[in-house]
């Protein structure tokens, strides 16, 4: 409906350089707010701050990253659905509120397809089974190894309970039929922290905010968790091909606002974001971290969340996951 209420009104202009002006002027005309749902130095927070920095330049207007952390992103998803649906107030989402949480909370305080605008998908990460320099582990073999040995006693941390990492915990001892210790965190940042100091033994960590601790030595990367290898990190091998093929535990993040937005301002946004995402050095900063896969239409991003809404509800429910 929204939509088609564009389209009237943008026909109604009568001229040929009425739309564009209407389609300049739908921006806010004032600061803006991304809202990220972990502590800064995550992932979600690392691809937050680099559409920020740029979407501001664009838009000639502050354009800043609002921190709300706590239950995986939820209390963050839940705060934006309360804002004004008028641009002002967006939130990059991911995998871990708006595709897990729905399976996990019975009382969530949004519905998904009902209480979100998609605007566009940033990109698709793998996650990256990591450990300490410490850690004897250096093959999938030898984690599963250490798995059998001792059921329910090697830990992994998580960003929080029912995150991406918790999941693409879930999913790997279902495919490889073992326990672990599920360790969850406030964020990825301090997990990170504790997975370099030894208090906990592995992680299935975002690619984006691993990859820095990875390539300063202070972790080491076993596996990842896409099908295919990123491009960023060839010479670590998947585990789809380290014997459990179709193995796919992605992490995803994209920019959504609350519902009700109009459809100009959506299109302006998707186009603008777009074009972000096609500056060489936003590019090349993204493809470090392995996110591929980015942008394309708010439609797109619509159906994408769908398709993982039932992804995750599966795993949910085979791995009897509670939180």
């Amino acid at each position: 409906m929204l939509r088609r209420t564009f389209l009237t009104a943008t026909a109604a202009g009568a001229t040929s350089l009425a739309a564009p002006l209407a389609f300049a002027q739908a921006l806010p005309t004032g600061p803006m707010r991304i809202v990220v749902g972990f502590p800064p130095g995550g992932g979600t927070d690392v691809m937050a701050r680099v559409m920020a920095n740029k979407l501001g330049e664009l838009w000639h207007t502050s354009v800043i990253v609002d921190n709300r952390p706590g239950a995986a992103g939820v209390i963050a998803a839940e705060y934006t659905v309360k804002q004004p649906a008028d641009g002002t107030t967006l939130l990059m989402t991911n995998i871990s509120n708006h595709a897990i949480a729905p399976s996990l909370y019975p009382r969530l305080g949004y519905v998904v397809e009902r209480d979100f605008t998609p605007i566009m998908l940033v990109g698709v990460t793998p996650n990256l089974l990591i450990c300490n320099t410490q850690e004897g582990a250096r093959t999938l073999k030898d984690v599963i190894e250490q798995c059998r040995k001792s059921p329910g006693k090697i830990t992994f941390g998580s960003s929080g309970a029912g995150a991406a990492q918790h999941l693409a915990l879930e999913l790997f001892k279902l495919r490889a039929g073992v326990d672990a210790m599920h360790v969850p965190y406030r964020g990825s940042a301090p997990m990170l922290t504790d997975l370099i100091g030894g208090q906990i033994d592995f992680s299935f960590e975002t690619m984006t905010s691993a990859t820095p601790q990875i390539q300063g030595g202070k972790l080491i990367a076993i596996a990842q968790t896409r099908p295919k290898r990123a491009k960023s990190f060839p010479n670590v091998p998947t585990i789809a091909e380290s014997g459990f093929p179709g193995f796919d535990a992605s992490t995803w993040y994209g920019l959504v606002g609350p519902a009700g937005m109009p459809a100009a301002l959506v299109q302006k946004m998707n186009a603008d974001m777009n074009k972000v995402l096609a500056m060489p050095e936003v590019a090349d900063k993204l493809a470090s971290f392995g996110a591929e896969d980015g942008g394309g239409s708010a439609a797109r991003f619509g159906t994408f969340i769908g398709a993982e809404l039932t992804k995750w509800a599966k795993v949910v429910k085979d791995a009897q996951v509670k939180v």
